[in-house]
């Protein structure tokens, strides 16, 4: 039957069971390429993925002038980014989506330009962000921020006009409430479970475009490495910042849905 509950203990079995075979498929992968070429690197073992866990914590520079290990360097570098650069696109994408959904004469003129600008990917714009912000950390912050900005604006604006009605905007007016009264109390209250997953979606996008930006510019981050290790087919090493990555976008879905959790108790989405 479509949908039908299953107990609790049953659900957690499967899920383990599923990353369980998952785990073990690979090891299998990784034991049958070493058998046809034992100097294989292409699906290193745990053992080999261990070693490279290793070198990622390793100090670096010298005893006179020592560095930190390279994977704090580049979690701080890709974090930094990626969080400079979704807040100010979350920002942005909030306060224009809602006044594009609440006022006819600020949708008429930007809908067709989001709408438009939303279907160009991010990575194809990259020549345009290189040659207007240069290849510092402006780069990547505008890289990220208006990856997101267009397609969220959007789904923000969609939101506003499918999901608030003039009902709701009609009674609050009769009770004697003002436009930001209505914009705060019963626009974006109603909005917000949605903005946040409109938020949870982005993320992916977000690290694809900085990952991306890093690979061809930087001289730090995760995308950097990822890079620099594959040329010389360190793939313990670039497997483990592929788990990361996957790590990063685990916390943050489960932090957002903690938040929307707090600030949204009525939404019962899942």
């Amino acid at each position: 039957m479509i949908r039908r509950v299953i107990p609790t203990w049953l659900f957690f079995a499967l899920a383990i069971a599923g990353v369980s075979v998952l785990l073990v498929s690979y090891e299998f992968l990784s034991q049958r390429q070493t058998r046809i070429n034992p100097k294989q690197t292409t699906i290193p073992s745990f053992e080999k993925l261990g070693e490279g866990v290793k070198r990622m914590f390793a100090k670096q520079g010298t005893q006179e002038n020592p560095k930190p290990p390279m994977f704090w360097n580049d979690m701080r570098a890709t974090l930094w980014r990626l969080f400079i650069g979704m807040g100010i696109g979350v920002l942005a994408s909030v306060l224009v989506g809602v006044l594009m959904g609440a006022y006819r004469w600020i949708e008429a003129p930007l809908s067709p330009i989001v709408m438009f600008l939303s279907k160009i990917p991010p990575t194809g714009m990259m020549p345009i962000y290189f040659a207007v912000a240069g290849t510092d950390q402006r780069m990547f912050t505008s890289m990220v921020a208006l990856g997101i900005f267009f397609s969220m604006t959007q789904s923000i604006y969609q939101s506003v006009r499918d999901n608030v009605t003039d009902e709701a905007i009609n009674k609050a007016y009769t009770l004697g409430a003002s436009e930001s009264e209505v914009i705060f109390e019963v626009i974006w209250k109603q909005i917000l479970p949605n903005v946040i997953d409109c938020i949870r979606a982005q993320i992916g996008p977000a690290m694809i475009f900085l990952i991306a930006a890093e690979m061809v510019v930087s001289d730090a981050g995760l995308g950097y490495q990822i890079r620099m290790q594959s040329r010389v087919l360190n793939m313990n090493i670039v497997f483990v910042y592929l788990l990361v990555l996957g790590l990063i976008g685990v916390v943050a879905e489960y932090s957002l849905l903690w938040v929307r959790r707090r600030l949204c108790p009525w939404f019962e989405g899942t």
